[in-house]
This record gives C-alpha cells, structure tokens and sequence, in this order.
C-alpha cells in the first residue's frame, strides 16, 4: 500500500543564462516541487519554463493541484490521469501539463528513493550511454560566433549537431548553414530547427535551397497548431519532419503520428506534464515506428533515455543545462563525456535545487 501525500511545496528560481538565447529569452525558470509523504518520505521534482507563465505554473501547484493531490495515495501514474482530468476544463495540455510534472517528477523520485535507486534503475536501465548532440539556440548569432560554436561541438566529438534558422531573408539561412556544414565536414549529422517561424510556403522554399546540405531533419519550421499544413509538407519534403517540443499531450502525437505528418517526435518531458506521459508517448511512437528525439533537459531526458526499448539521441544545448548554470545543490545525475551521456546512479532522479538562488 502506497503513502498518502500530505504536502506539496514549491519555489521559483530565476536563473540567467550563460548564454543568453535571445533577447526574448535571456533567462530559464525552474519551479522546484518537494512532495512529502505520511511516511516521512520527501521527493524532489521541477516544472520548467524558458519564459512564459512561471508565476501561472507555481500557482497551479500550489492551488488547484496541491489541493487535489494532498491526502491521496504517492503512486504516480494513477494520480497522473486522474490529475489530468481534474485540470482538463483549463486546458488539455500546456500550463496545465508543465505544472503536473512538478507533481509527477516528485512522485516518481520519491518512489525511486523509498527503492533505494535512481529513477533508471526503478524503471529499468537498458543501456549504459546514449548519444548526445550539440545544440544551440543561436539565430542571433553572427556567422563567426556559429562557427566557433560549430568548432567547439567537433572538439567535444559530437557526430550530431543542431543549429537555428528562420532568418528574414533565406539567403542568410543558406550562408549560416553552408558555414557548419564546412566546419563539422560531410559526415556528421546536420539539423536545422526554424522554431515556428515559417509558413508553409516559405518552408518549400527554404527547403528547396537547404535540403543540398544534406540535413538529417527540420525541426518544427510551422506553427505546431497547425497539423494540415505538417501533413502537406511530409508528402513533399525532401529533408525528415521533426517536431514536438509544442505538442503537449499523447493525443496530439497521435494526431500528428495518425496523419503521416512526421518523422521524428520530440517530446519535451515537462510541458508534456512528466515521465508518467512521456514514457507513453514513447512507446505510442515505437508502436508506430516513429523516431523519438527528447528535447532539452538532458539531466532529465538523458535518465529516461538510458530506460528506453529503442536507443535515442539527447539534446545538449551549450552551457545550459543544471549544472552549468550553477543551481544544483550537489553532483549532477548524469555526466557527459565523449558525446555519450552516463547516469550516475544517484538516488531518485538525482536534482535538488541550491539555496542561495533568487526565488519568488
């Protein structure tokens, strides 16, 4: 018999980035969760956000979702659905999913910590690495800042590498990506990632100049809203679909994956609300033998990728993740060396957030 729940408590961490992604975006918000338990367990969890809603997340969890989950049994994938439904009436997915992975990250690392083991080994550890790709958010970037970047990211050994395009005139994206293509040679896999900023014409258009690189995929070059505009564009693109890290419930990939309108899916594990969901999406995927690409968070991505059926590869954007920026209070969980992600077995899923850190 599982514990009961008793408390849900969370804090707002601001933290400013090494590396800024933009002005739109020059800062990461973390929403620490610490569930406790009857039995006297605690676990550890976080929703995330880059920049919109952070404040609207706390407060989903310190209302609506601790008011429902206290006093309930600590099993995370039942009071997942039952969660799910409670917050439907304010949206299937998006805040309301970013705010249930606080919930359910906490849950999963209490239970991997009252096993004594990681969250992989709780789930089942299938390998010992995964690959992980270099990746950037560097559309402001002048060309000679992306190719010293695409310099560093041969140095480090990665055989994968991401880049941003969606400049206003296409020439630029063509300058951009013929400059890595030269730095990392023909043999590394090339992505290109124009987050939403084209419409289905400027994407032919764009790919009719770009596809001569040799691109491993495009990732999410439309609104993610708009699943008859990827559905045109699969029959026609000459480069791999991906797209995801906006599509934020399992019914949405079946969606995209039931209308032949994608390659790869990237699911982000928080704004699809957890590991409860995205371990379903997962297999909703390799059932459909669609490729799965997780999307940022490799303390994260990289523990859950080490449990899946199917190897995949983790995204590694430049000096962002936990660690990096400073805000873990002990070791990560995971390391990186050689372009290949380890876990490091430490209890649950290994992050709790430094003091000392700007919180609200």
């Amino acid at each position: 018999m599982s514990s009961k729940i008793t408390a849900l408590h969370t804090r707002l961490l601001t933290v400013p980035l090494r590396r800024s992604w933009g002005v739109e975006a020059p800062e990461n918000h973390i929403i620490a969760t610490t569930v406790e338990t009857d039995d006297g367990g605690t676990g550890h969890g976080f929703s995330w956000t880059p920049t919109i809603g952070p404040q609207a997340v706390k407060a989903l969890l310190e209302n609506d979702i601790a008011a429902f989950a206290v006093g309930l049994p600590s099993d995370p994938e039942p009071l997942w659905d039952a969660l799910w439904l409670r917050l439907h009436e304010a949206g299937g997915g998006g805040l309301t999913t970013i705010a249930m992975a606080g919930l359910d990250l906490a849950l999963w690392d209490l239970a991997a910590r009252n096993a004594n083991t990681s969250v992989p080994g709780l789930l089942g550890q299938r390998r010992e690495s995964v690959e992980v790709y270099g990746s950037g958010v560097n559309l402001h970037y002048a060309v000679e800042e992306l190719v010293a970047q695409a310099e560093r990211w041969v140095a480090a050994g990665h055989s994968a590498v991401k880049i941003k395009v969606g400049k206003p005139d296409i020439a630029e994206d063509v300058e951009r990506v013929a400059a890595v293509r030269h730095v990392i040679g023909p043999d590394r896999a090339l992505m290109i990632d124009a987050n939403q900023r084209w419409d289905l014409p400027t994407t032919i258009r764009a790919l009719s100049r770009l596809e001569q690189f040799n691109l491993h995929w495009l990732e999410e070059p439309i609104r993610a809203d708009d699943l008859w505009a990827y559905k045109r564009l699969r029959k026609h693109s000459p480069v791999p679909i991906a797209l995801g890290e906006n599509v934020h419930t399992i019914q949405r990939f079946r969606d995209f994956i039931d209308a032949e309108a994608v390659d790869i899916i990237q699911p982000n594990i928080v704004r699809v609300g957890g590991i409860t969901p995205f371990r379903r999406i997962v297999e909703l995927a390799r059932t459909n033998s669609i490729a799965v690409a997780p999307h940022l968070l490799p303390e994260l991505s990289g523990q859950l990728a080490l449990t899946l059926a199917s190897p995949v590869a983790v995204e590694d954007v430049e000096d962002a993740s936990f660690e990096q920026l400073g805000i873990l209070s002990g070791p990560s969980p995971i390391t990186i060396r050689n372009s290949r992600l380890y876990g490091t077995g430490r209890p649950g899923l290994g992050l709790q957030f430094a003091a000392g850190i700007p919180s609200h």
